[in-house]
């Protein structure tokens, strides 16, 4: 091997990023790439021997040098020597700490960023090496890197490849299509034998461009970086080439009569409904956030008369069984069953489950293996309709459906030109109850206080609303953004995250079917909801004589009215999803404060905060909170006083309307101007667990108006 010189990593980086930005290469943080070379010791002044390799977590198609863990090469390799044998080989992913280059991260934290490192950023740096950068964690594929006597190393998980791995004569398949340049490696998990298995494997085969890994998924080598890319995608496409060339065209049996694909938008609306079904039942162990995908795959393989036998196999793949778990639910009624059959079927599926995760559990556990997580399913499958995963939060439930899609298409592949046959169940069982496995999920930091909750805000495109989703937000929650002015609340979602946190609907509160829709929007993008914000409002300010009966009924229909007709939505939800939640109402001191020229607005907030008492009466027996919030005096920002109310109370008050915040901060005791982030905080404190046993109270955020004390 001749050595590279350190801005070998620059390569690694963008050969990393384009094999990873390609979901025919690799799933989503799946596989791990390397390059070795040669760089200044800072110790020594001397040459030293490096492997730049993937760390533990992260993805290929966005890593950067940060997510590398650097280790000395002659340490590694010399491991081979103190290797205590393969019933202890988890002991040898300690010792890589023992390895590491430093803090086993890239030097020099300017430089770093564009792959420069060693000696080479000290000729940039002019001053040293620069400060030492901690790195990413080895990963257990760390072995099969640096023992493999080849500069580069890609290890990835194309479906494709994986197709031929998990094929029952896999052996006889990668013979077939690719002669002796691909070699075979009969299942291991993976761990520092593996990386033996496959260096001994290259040092023997000198005209081996890779090997597949049974039921696992590919490793290829290359003198250079080009040369190693080329051989993994050589691999790739020549796997799928011999699938579309050789392979059946229905591999998955005939189509089911009445299996088939719901219309788009029947099937989207049966999604709807039934997703805060399964999102509770999903949660029976702790609270899920759920992602629905319709794809034609999908849809295509719950429609083939192979698809029960198939699912129950499970999945083979360690990072997609860790993340789908062994097997998904699967519904086994037509795409049209009514509904209530549907969701009895599915109450029914659900306990059956749980019980064969237990039994699973219980089969292969040993008394040193970690408790059982958790008995519910990642992934359901609902003929006609669709896919619905689960996770901790929106980007797992996500990627668990991602995965599932992986093993749709290694499972079709496998059935096109043999039997699929996955790794046995004692074996997921020895991964997914690995201590390793346990470690990286004890290295996982706390969750935030909101995480996986589901928030609906309305009226979020300004003022209050926009800052309470920025707040829920920011504490862990999966935030959906209503409003009117569709371009504001666009802008407001955008502004938090992207859709794995925050997602935008224009909604009217007046409107019974568009509150419907965006409920059913929370539904599709993360499974139902649990906390509700009514904040959508509007106020007209006038005398009693000057009031009409539109300006009445206008205020009534949005803030009495709508607040109803959000609530009475957002109970329907939680009610199906049995998880409990909170309905927050911004109501107003009006409420409870007469002041002058504010009669239908002030009469339509008193609906608003007695709606908090009745409802909370009503719905506490199934474990929702209702509790409202009392603010005043909220000027930036709102939409309410930039819409004219503010030029409406400022000519009430006689003052200039620039000045009606100063002017209302001197009237209150704290002397304090009240913001839309204020209120945002209360609606954190009542909806963050502290206050669990909270509900039908008035919080005030006026800072002191002593006319508005409750009594």
């Amino acid at each position: 091997m001749s050595p590279q010189e350190p801005t070998g990593v620059a390569e690694l980086i963008a050969r990393s990023n384009r094999l990873g930005s390609d979901r025919r290469n690799t799933n989503y943080a799946g596989g791990n790439t390397s390059a070795k070379g040669t760089a200044t010791d800072p110790a020594t002044g001397e040459p030293v021997e490096l492997l730049w390799v993937k760390g533990s977590g992260g993805d290929l198609g966005t890593l950067t040098p940060a997510g590398l863990a650097v280790l000395r090469l002659d340490r590694l390799r010399a491991l081979t020597g103190v290797y205590p044998g393969v019933e202890r080989e988890d002991e040898m992913v300690a010792a890589f700490d023992y390895c590491l280059h430093g803090l086993g991260g890239v030097v020099g934290p300017g430089l770093a960023e564009r792959g420069v490192v060693g000696s080479e950023a000290a000729e940039r740096g002019g001053a040293g090496p620069g400060p030492a950068e901690r790195g990413a964690a080895p990963s257990i594929d760390t072995a099969m890197h640096g023992l493999v006597d080849a500069a580069h190393v890609d290890h990835l998980h194309p479906d494709s490849g994986i197709a031929f791995a998990t094929a029952v004569d896999g052996e006889a398949l990668t013979a077939e299509c690719f002669g002796g340049r691909v070699g075979w490696v009969p299942w291991r998990r993976p761990g520092f034998q593996l990386g033996l298995d496959i260096a001994e494997l290259h040092r023997a085969s000198p005209g081996m461009i890779g090997v597949i890994l049974a039921g696992h998924g590919i490793t290829a080598w290359g003198a250079t970086s080009e040369e190693c890319e080329a051989n993994s995608l050589q691999i790739i496409t020549g796997a799928q080439r011999y699938l579309d060339e050789h392979g059946a065209r229905q591999s998955f049996g005939n189509e089911v009569p009445g299996y088939g694909p719901l219309p788009a938008a029947a099937r989207r609306a049966r999604a709807v409904e039934l997703a805060p079904l399964l999102r509770g039942l999903a949660s029976t162990d702790r609270p899920q956030v759920g992602h629905y995908t319709d794809d034609a795959a999908v849809l295509d393989f719950l429609a083939r008369s192979k698809h029960p036998a198939l699912a129950a196999l499970g999945t083979s793949c360690p990072d997609h069984f860790l993340r789908t778990k062994v097997a998904p639910l699967v519904l086994d009624l037509p795409a049209a069953a009514p509904l209530a059959d549907v969701a009895g079927r599915l109450r029914e599926l659900h306990a059956a489950y749980r019980e064969g995760y237990r039994g699973y559990y219980e089969r292969y556990a040993t008394p040193e293996s970690p408790p059982m997580r958790g008995a519910d399913p990642a992934i359901v499958l609902v003929p006609g309709v669709g896919m619905f995963g689960f996770g901790a939060d929106k980007q797992t439930a996500r990627v668990a459906g991602e995965f599932y899609l992986n093993a749709i298409n290694v499972m079709r592949g496998a059935e096109a030109v043999s039997t699929y046959a996955p790794i046995p169940e004692s074996e997921k069982f020895r991964i997914e109850y690995w201590e390793l496995e346990e470690a990286k999920l004890r290295r996982r930091p706390k969750p935030k206080a909101l995480a996986a909750r589901v928030a609906l805000v309305t009226g979020a495109g300004s003022g209050i609303g926009r800052a309470t989703a920025r707040r829920l937000a920011a504490e862990g929650a999966c935030v959906v953004l209503a409003d009117r002015d569709a371009a504001a609340v666009k802008e407001a979602a955008a502004e938090i995250g992207p859709a794995d946190v925050a997602v935008d609907v224009a909604a009217d509160v007046t409107d019974e079917a568009s509150i419907a829709a965006a409920f059913g929007v929370a539904a599709l993008a993360f499974g139902g909801v649990d906390l509700v914000v009514n904040n959508a409002g509007l106020s007209v300010s006038k005398p009693l004589a000057e009031t009409s009966a539109a300006d009445w009924d206008l205020q009534h229909s949005v803030l009495a009215r709508g607040s109803f007709l959000v609530s009475r939505e957002a109970a329907r939800v939680m009610l199906a999803q049995g998880m409990g939640g909170d309905i927050v109402y911004i109501c107003s001191k009006n409420a409870v404060f007469a002041g002058p020229g504010n009669v239908a607005y002030g009469a339509a907030k008193a609906d608003q905060a007695h709606q908090v008492r009745l409802l909370a009466a009503e719905l506490g027996e199934f474990g929702i909170r209702v509790n409202g919030i009392n603010p005043d005096a909220v000027v930036r920002g709102s939409g309410i006083f930039s819409g004219g109310w503010g030029a409406q109370r400022a000519a009430v008050y006689g003052v200039p309307e620039s000045q009606l915040g100063a002017f209302y901060a001197q009237r209150t005791l704290l002397k304090r101007e009240v913001l839309p982030e204020h209120v945002a905080a209360a609606v954190f404190v009542l909806t963050a667990g502290e206050l669990s046993l909270t509900t039908g109270l008035h919080i005030p955020v006026d800072a002191g108006v002593a006319a508005a004390f409750l009594r």
